[in-house]
């Protein structure tokens, strides 16, 4: 499993996560009794879709992988205890602040979630731990692979950034007197910005550094200007004129080998290995039983 691959697979957890917390802590008002049941989550004219129906359709659609999820979290958990296996907070940070400057959805909202985002790091990190724990590579093969991919160990620079985009110079300036006056640049965003994706995200374009294709060079050469929390003047880019917000940044970064070099053992032989890196490796070893599985309990 290569590193995009790992950031991927993060990314989709946390998104599972959040599928989780909505089931369950809907689940959780059924205590309620009927009433909650009944209770109209939309209607379609004199039509209602009730919370129960929607309850239904999220197990159909959802139910298996969210409960899968939570017995790979529980396994690996397990096993790392059994094999004494631990991730340092050193190895969680270095891959979350790669994750920060390689993934662009690190929008403000998003980054709310941090301490599930290392947790999810850390679950894989683990993962990898266990599935390699008996795995011998040379000190030689090590330094070789390092050698060949420091820059994958580099971090760049990296600025967390909103921007509004209008047409003309005329409304660059309007809501540039607007923001020094004390409006909200997220709420001028929302209202003004041309650049709908962004706009609907109170103008947050998320983590960007000088390798990013996505936005013009001035949008770094502005960033490295701004203070945190300040924002730019109106400069013209192709789609008319833009302000931009500095939200946050993230200081760039080289790792040496002896930072890295546990994490590409684990690279090399994850490479090596011709099953796909999963969980369900030791469910046998954690004797799991599932709702979903062949070996489920009779009830």
């Amino acid at each position: 499993m290569g590193k995009k691959q790992l950031w991927m697979v993060i990314a989709a957890l946390i998104m599972l996560n959040c599928l989780t917390v909505a089931f369950f802590l809907s689940r959780a008002d059924e205590a309620g009794g009927a009433a909650v049941n009944e209770e109209a989550v939309a209607t379609v004219g004199e039509k209602a879709i009730t919370r129960q129906e929607w309850l239904n359709e999220l197990e159909t659609r959802y139910g298996k992988d969210v409960l899968k999820e939570m017995i790979d979290q529980k396994v690996i958990v397990e096993m790392a205890a059994k094999y004494k296996i631990k991730i340092s907070d050193q190895d969680v940070e270095r891959e979350y602040r790669m994750l920060q400057t390689t993934y662009n959805s690190f929008s403000s909202k998003k980054i709310q979630n941090e301490k599930k985002w290392k947790g999810q790091i850390r679950n894989s990190l683990l993962l990898e731990e266990l599935l390699t724990k008996d795995v011998v590579v040379s000190n030689k093969e090590l330094k070789s692979y390092y050698d060949k991919n420091k820059h994958l160990f580099n971090v760049p620079a990296a600025y967390h950034l909103s921007h509004i985009i209008v047409k003309t110079k005329e409304e660059a300036n309007k809501a540039s007197k607007e923001l020094a006056r004390g409006s909200s640049f997220s709420t001028l965003a929302m209202e003004r910005s041309i650049e709908e994706f962004s706009a609907n995200e109170g103008g947050d374009i998320g983590y960007i550094s000088e390798e990013d294709e996505r936005y013009p060079t001035q949008y770094i050469e502005t960033a490295k200007k701004l203070k945190k929390g300040a924002f730019s003047k109106p400069f013209k880019v192709k789609q008319g004129y833009a302000l931009l917000k500095l939200e946050g940044k993230v200081s760039g970064k080289s790792y040496s080998y002896d930072d890295v070099k546990e994490e590409i053992r684990r690279q090399i032989a994850l490479e090596q290995m011709k099953t796909p890196a999963s969980a369900a490796t030791f469910w046998d070893e954690s004797k799991v039983e599932w709702f979903y599985g062949d070996n489920k309990k009779a009830n």
